[in-house]
Order: C-alpha cells, then structure tokens, then sequence
C-alpha cells in the first residue's frame, strides 16, 4: 500500500488507481545507434526537462514517442522523470517509458516526491539501486475524473510554460552579458559611452594582448591588500556562533554577492581571524570549484581555500574589480592548479596573475552597465523562483484534491454548451 493511501481521504469523485491500468508500457525496441537518444543524465531532476545530446543509442533502448513518460528505474529517489516533447526519442532502457490518455495529469501526478519515496521502499542493489517495470506499474495514485484531470493538467502546464519562457529571457539576457563582457572588459568604453575599437580608438601591446591606450597592466597584488583565510578549530565550541559570516566555497553561489554563509562565527571567533571588510573580492583557490568568485556584503573571514582580495579604493572600483577578476583570471588559475599535484594556487602565486587597470571613471562605467544586466538578471531568477514555488503550492493543493477545480470545468462545460447551440442556431 502506498504511502498516498495513507495521507488523505479521497475527495468526492476519485478513485484509487494502479498505474497499470491507466498506462502502458512501452517495449518497441530500436537499434544501436539510433539518435538522438535520451539517457537518464540528460534529465534535470529539478525541472524535469532534458537536454538532447548528439550521441547515439546502444543496445535494447526504447523509441519513446511524444507524450510518453520516462521514469528513471536506477536510483529511482532522485526523480528522474520527463514527458517527452519531439516526435520521438530513443531512450535508455534504464527507464520505464509509459503512455497513457492524459499523459499530462499523469506527468504531474508521479512527479510528486510520494511516488519517488515508493519506489525507494522497493529499490535493490548498493552500487545502482533499482526497480523493475513491475513495481513501477504496481503504484498506486488518487484520480480524479477525466474533466478534473484535464484542467489540474492545463493549469500546471500554464505555470511550467511560464517558467520555461522565463528561462528562455535569463538565457537571452545571459547571452547579452556575455558578449558585453567580451568588449567591456578588453576593449573598455570611452567617456562618450562608445565601446572602444581599433579603428577609431588607440591600442597598444601589453602582457594581455592588445589593450586600450589609457589602460595599463598590474599585478592582482598590486591592486589591494591579499588575504589567504584559515579556520578555528572546530572542536572549540566558543568560535562558532550567528554573529559573524564565515565563508567556505559552498557559500559562493552563482551570484554576484554573498549573501548568507552556513556557518558563522562569534566575536572570539573572529578575533583569531584576519578580517575582510564589506566590498571585498572572494575568490576560491583550492580544489574542484577553483574559480569561483563573489563580493562580501559585511564584514566577514573565509576558510583556507579562499584568497580574498580588499581592493585599494583608490586603483579599482570594487564592482568593476569583480568583474575584470572573473573574466581575466579564470584561465591563470586553471593553468597555475594544474601545474600542482593538488588543484592549489597560493597566494604567492594569486599575487602575480596579470589584470587590466582603466582609469577609474572608465571602471565606473563599465560597472554600471554590468551591474544593471544583472539586476534584471536576478530579477527575472527571483520571478522565476516565484514561479516555481507557485508550482509546488498547486501541486500538492490540486493532485491530493484540497484545492478542486470542480467550477473551472463547469464553467468550460457551460461555455462550450453554449457555443454549440450558438453554432447551430
């Protein structure tokens, strides 16, 4: 019995079902090397959208076609699920590929956390944990009439579409910020707000390349005070608190501050750190995740594996050293960590990487008009967020049934009732 028949009465109108007798399993065969072909990796656990990749199918997989399900069998609790969307895939036959009549509703309603915990209940095998088809088909879910159905499934894939676009506008704008970036920081902007080029503007040779005239190339070390952090004993309860942020790298995300950390220290704590005062320019230099960059909102320390730059206000805008760090550092640290047996670059090291130094007004200027590409990025994530939050609530109110939809079908039945007699008198 599924935890689902456990979690509520049913509403007035469902019925429980066993997913075998509302779907079908899939079992056409293609062969080796069909394409394109769809493994379970390619699916965003999250989204439950995938990304095509030009490879080629090996033995035994499935051709999936459009509106047929795929259910990931191995390591089932991640919730490896998609509808598919192309007129046909090949897919791995590590997936339960099933089609039934509204396969949307369906969609929705085994992408709820309930039906990965199931199969986690049934799951065999330590290395790649897995079901068989059986158990899959042997679930258990709450269904509501055909008409109910349709429109909890309209209503859902309203919202996703509306995620989706606004993915599409993050990527647009993404795309624009990469390509700002490319001539901003290497060909700068001139005090008339005209990107410089060679035909109308001075340039010179320089350890970078080619660079504006009025540019001029330092050192990272140059630029500010460079400070390598370290950590408190952990054992010592004393240190660690909620007063002030301590900074590891799972703490610099994909954004351009850093806004909260998981750990934090007391004022004892940070009194044995070396203190990083707000504005300052985190840059991670140990390990896989070498690279990773953002600027500290309050005063803070980061752990050892952060080389932490407090820019020299009077060289570099804070803003505007953040951004040239990232785009003319990545590929000096990458070629540095991979001269060391560990992926490290020390601080001596991280001293000497080169970096463009315009004329502060300029710097202004192109941080502004980065600053404000990422404004609207961050406001279309922050939408995006909201879209999906929004997601989740409908979900669980309309796939257990709190919520009905009952007078949004009447209304539909009513309104098509009264086209048709318009439509034959």
């Amino acid at each position: 019995m599924n935890n689902e028949k456990e979690f509520k009465d049913l509403p007035e109108g469902w019925k429980w079902v066993r997913l075998g007798e509302i779907a079908n399993l899939v079992k056409d065969i293609s062969p080796e090397g069909s394409k394109p072909y769809l493994e379970i990796g390619d699916i965003d656990i999250h989204s439950k959208n995938y990304i095509i990749k030009e490879k080629e199918s090996p033995n035994h997989c499935i051709k999936a076609k459009r509106g047929n399900i795929v259910i990931s069998k191995v390591r089932p609790t991640r919730g490896a699920i998609s509808l598919i969307k192309e007129a046909f895939l090949y897919v791995s036959p590590a997936f339960s590929v099933l089609e039934a009549d509204n396969s949307t509703f369906l969609f929705y309603s085994l992408s709820r956390r309930q039906f990965f915990n199931y199969l986690g209940t049934l799951e065999t095998g330590t290395t790649y944990p897995s079901v068989n088809d059986k158990d899959v088909m042997n679930y258990e879910l709450p269904l509501p009439p055909l008409p109910e159905q349709q429109k909890i499934a309209e209503i859902l894939e309203t919202v996703d579409n509306t995620i989706e676009k606004t993915e599409k506008i993050i990527e647009k704008y993404k795309r624009i910020k990469q390509g700002l970036m490319q001539d901003l920081l290497t060909k700068g902007i001139d005090e008339n707000g005209n990107i410089r080029d060679e035909k109308t503007h001075r340039f010179k040779d320089s350890p970078l390349g080619r660079i504006p005239e009025e540019w001029e190339v330092v050192r990272l070390g140059e630029v500010g005070e460079i400070i390598t952090g370290s950590t408190p004993p952990t054992e010592n309860s004393e240190y660690y608190g909620d007063e002030y942020l301590f900074i590891s790298p799972e703490d610099i995300q994909n954004k351009k501050y850093i806004e909260n950390t998981t750990k934090k220290l007391t004022k004892l704590g940070m009194n044995i750190q070396r203190k990083i005062s707000p504005m300052s320019i985190c840059v991670v230099c140990i390990g896989s995740t070498i690279g990773k960059i953002a600027i500290t909102k309050y005063e803070c320390s980061t752990n050892q594996q952060i080389n932490t730059i407090i820019p020299n206000l009077k060289l570099y805008d804070p803003e505007a050293l953040y951004y040239f760090i990232n785009f003319h550092i990545q590929s000096p640290l990458k070629i540095e960590a991979g001269l060391q047996a560990v992926p490290i670059v020390n601080k001596s090291a991280f001293s000497k990487i080169p970096l463009p130094l315009p004329p502060l007004p300029e710097q202004q200027r192109i941080a502004e008009i980065l600053t404000q590409i990422d404004q609207t990025i961050e406001k279309e994530q922050q939408y995006k967020e909201k879209l999906q939050k929004i997601k989740q609530g409908l979900m669980q109110d309309l796939l257990t049934g709190k919520v009905r939809v009952n007078h949004l079908v009447e209304e539909k039945e009513n309104e098509q009732r009264y086209t048709n007699n318009f439509t034959r008198a």
